[in-house]
């Protein structure tokens, strides 16, 4: 069971989130004076993260605000693994050593069950430091900057110093009305992220209801692949004009300028981005968007070119339905999270018109959905976990992936609640850098190069 701390800080939690939600319900249009077209992002009530450029802690930060019509944005995180040694080896992280964690070991992490393939799988770390800072062979103007005089000196890309490293679009909770990219508890998690999988995470801003209520967050994450594939695109085209982006850094990617003399191309994801191997990954109502988003590819098929998305990861899913599973009966009080404010969320979220817990965008079992048949879908990795209302809605959908042949497993954590990986009460927790580990080694058999080294 979870800790006396967590209930505790459970039950305060609910009692605000229940409150702004009914806020938010019974005032809508409380802030008619901002352009609802363009909406919002975040909450005054978010704390928020700086963006920083430079390797502090080997990961460099940058925000980008992407399409002018409205509030949507990114927030780029770039491991400095995506370094070169100037002698042109990459700078690598210390391979993962076989390990294994049985349910009763002696560190006491509660270790998950899988609904995934019936072979006894074996996690892969160590209990040493997992990185380390890599600054070897570059001056510190390269691996750290400050601001003089206004000038911009966070880290640029060198071409003779670039490493390829695939993508990966991450989509925040927060029951589509609340959470932000640049909050303190998402860009620790991204970070972490970052490292333990070894890939740029786009994490995105999506707009929030009720100013924008479906589909606008689900558009905005096709919108986001979109300008992914635009700008992969862009940095070939500069490639094969030759050019440099100003006479001051020589060695810098080529760019296409618009009329302005400003780059079109993103720096950061056109020396160290590669996306054919691009990886979705949501968090409670993110994973519904990441599915939409996995779903969309397929039926785009060429049309996204480079962008390939090879799996995606479904972080205790948001997913509902008007006949209740055995869950949804059972842990309907849930901690945090419960069934009730799931359904104020839902109601912010979905038009009036169209409220219906078999909504597309909420029961993914629903026969109506549409799309593409689910033998199309990318793999799919499902986390769940033991007190989470969710849980059976999830594991049913994974279990129908596999049906049909599509790699589904479930990773099911015991005495964990819902967000427990991502919320800002339990990052720090064994359970939430196990769950991250854990999505570290089931990633890399489908973005690595030697993925099945690194596979269950």
């Amino acid at each position: 069971m979870p800790s006396v701390s967590v209930k505790l800080y459970s039950l305060f939690f609910k009692l605000i989130l229940k409150r702004r939600l009914q806020n938010r319900i019974q005032n809508p249009n409380s802030n008619d004076d901002i352009n609802t077209s363009f909406g919002v992002t975040s909450r005054p009530e978010e704390t928020i993260a700086p963006a920083n450029p430079v390797f502090t802690d080997a990961v460099a930060t940058k925000d980008i605000h992407i399409d002018p019509s409205s509030s949507l944005s990114i927030r780029i995180f770039l491991p400095n693994t995506c370094l070169v040694k100037d002698s042109g080896v990459s700078i690598m992280r210390s391979q993962l050593e076989s390990r294994s964690f049985p349910s009763n070991s002696s560190n006491g992490v509660p270790r998950r069950n899988s609904y995934g393939s019936p072979e006894t799988y074996n996690v892969a770390a160590t209990r040493t430091n997992r990185r380390s800072s890599y600054s070897n062979g570059y001056s510190t103007d390269d691996l750290s900057a400050g601001s003089e005089n206004g000038t911009y000196r966070g880290y640029s890309p060198f071409r003779s110093k670039c490493r390829k490293l695939p993508l990966m679009v991450q989509f925040h909770g927060g029951g589509f009305v609340a959470g932000s990219c640049d909050s303190v508890a998402n860009d620790f998690f991204c970070r972490r992220i970052a490292k333990v999988c070894d890939v740029i995470v786009v994490a995105v801003g999506y707009r929030l209801a009720p100013e924008n209520r479906y589909p606008a967050a689900f558009e905005d994450g096709m919108k986001v692949l979109h300008w992914l594939a635009k700008q992969a695109n862009l940095a070939e085209c500069g490639k094969s004009l030759g050019k440099k982006v100003d006479s001051r850094k020589a060695d810098v990617q080529g760019h296409i300028a618009d009329a302005f003399g400003a780059s079109l191309v993103e720096p950061w994801l056109a020396a160290h981005g590669d996306p054919s191997r691009c990886v979705l990954l949501g968090v409670s109502c993110g994973a519904n968007i990441a599915d939409y988003v996995a779903r969309k590819s397929v039926e785009s098929g060429t049309l996204l070119d480079p962008v390939k998305v090879v799996a995606q990861v479904l972080m205790y899913p948001f997913f509902i339905g008007n006949t209740p599973t055995h869950s949804e009966i059972k842990l309907s009080n849930s901690y945090f999270f419960d069934k009730a404010m799931g359904i104020l969320a839902w109601r912010l979220f979905l038009p009036e018109d169209e409220f219906d817990l078999d909504h597309p965008a909420a029961n993914p079992l629903n026969p109506n959905r549409g799309g593409p048949p689910l033998k199309r879908m990318p793999p799919t990795l499902t986390v769940v976990a033991e007190h989470d209302w969710m849980r059976d809605r999830a594991i049913a959908y994974a279990q129908e992936l596999k049906k049909v042949n599509v790699d589904a497993p479930v990773l099911d954590y015991k005495d964990c609640v819902h967000e427990f990986a991502t919320l800002d009460m339990l990052l720090r927790t064994p359970e939430a850098q196990a769950c991250s580990e854990d999505i570290a080694i089931w990633v890399k058999k489908y973005i690595s190069f030697r993925g099945h080294e690194f596979s269950y």
